[in-house]
């Protein structure tokens, strides 16, 4: 199951794990990504606060949490390589995974096609 945010995130969800990260559309805006800071395994993150950072030559943007959970697992290798949340945001670009605290959080996501929409 695919969800969105209107802080431009994106979350695919396999039973009470979600991988987060940054849309397409996001990544367009931010140009050249160069810096990334992701949260330490463990964390504990609470839905609409800063979670990690990108960071572009043009402006860093937060990127806030999508729901409330614990960080499982970073994506280390977008760390060393910002470049390739840019070219695959959506993808091998993904940032975080996160345990749900409360599967029914995503139920105020959005859907692909209602991201599609808010996004034009």
């Amino acid at each position: 199951m695919l969800r969105f945010t209107d802080e431009h995130e994106w979350l695919r969800v396999e039973g009470d794990i979600a991988t987060v990260g940054i849309t397409k559309h996001a990544a367009e805006q931010l140009g050249d990504l160069v810096f990334i800071e992701l949260p330490k395994v463990g964390a504990t993150l609470k839905k609409g606060a800063a979670a990690a950072v990108v960071e572009s030559v043009k402006a860093a943007s937060d990127v806030y949490a999508p729901v409330d959970g614990e960080v499982t697992e970073v994506n280390a290798a977008a760390v060393e390589d910002p470049t390739m949340v840019g070219g695959d945001p959506q993808g091998a670009g993904w940032l975080y995974r996160i345990r749900l605290d409360d599967t029914s959080a995503l139920d105020g996501l959005m859907d692909e096609a209602a991201y599609a929409s808010f996004a034009k």
